[in-house]
C-alpha cells in the first residue's frame, strides 16, 4: 500500500464521536432546568352546566322555593329568583362590582332557604374571567370571624352553573 492510502485507511479507523462537551452540558443543564421550574397546582371547580333540551322542563312536584340567578351586568349585579323576579340590586361601587355586599345578601338567603345549594350566574359576552372566579367565590362559601379571631368557612350555594345573561 501507498503511503497515501496507509493515511487515508488510518484517518477512518481514528474517526470516533467525542461526546464529552454534550454530556458535561447535560449534567449541567438537567439539575438547572429542574430547579428552576415552576411547579403549579392547578385547582379544578365542579360546575354544572345547563342542559340543552327541545322538550320543556316538567313540572316538579318538589319544585324548589328558590331558584336563584344572579346576574351580571355593566350597572352591577342583580341577585334574580327565576320565578318571581329581581331580590335585590346591588349596583357597581367605583366602577367595580361589591362582591362583599353579594355575600352578605347570599348570606340572608342562605339563612331563609337553607335548603337551597344551587345557583346560576348568567353573564355578560364581555366579562372577565376574574370576575365571574370572584362572583363562584361569593356564592360558594362565606367566611365568619369567630370572637377569639379564627376564622370559619361555610357553604352557602356549591352548585353552581353558568349561562348567558339576557339581554
Amino acid at each position: 500500500m501507498s503511503r497515501r492510502a496507509l493515511r487515508r485507511h488510518k484517518r477512518q479507523q481514528d474517526a470516533e464521536l467525542n461526546i464529552t462537551a454534550f454530556m458535561n452540558l447535560m449534567v449541567v443543564l438537567v439539575p438547572f432546568l429542574l430547579l428552576n421550574a415552576v411547579f403549579s397546582q392547578v385547582s379544578i371547580l365542579k360546575m354544572n352546566l345547563p342542559n340543552i333540551s327541545d322538550e320543556p322542563p316538567k313540572e316538579d312536584p318538589k319544585k324548589p322555593p328558590l331558584v336563584l340567578e344572579i346576574i351580571v351586568g355593566a350597572e352591577g349585579l342583580i341577585v334574580n329568583d327565576r320565578e318571581s323576579g329581581p331580590l335585590t340590586r346591588i349596583p357597581l361601587q367605583r366602577e367595580l362590582h361589591d362582591f362583599k355586599k353579594l355575600n352578605e345578601f347570599l348570606v340572608s338567603i342562605k339563612s331563609r332557604f337553607p335548603e337551597i345549594t344551587s345557583a346560576t350566574i348568567l353573564s355578560q359576552e364581555d366579562t372577565s374571567y376574574e370576575t365571574i372566579i370572584q362572583l363562584m367565590d361569593a356564592a360558594r362559601y362565606s367566611e365568619s370571624i369567630d370572637a377569639d379571631g379564627t376564622s370559619t368557612f361555610y357553604e352557602l350555594f356549591p352548585g353552581i352553573s353558568i349561562g348567558s345573561a339576557p339581554q
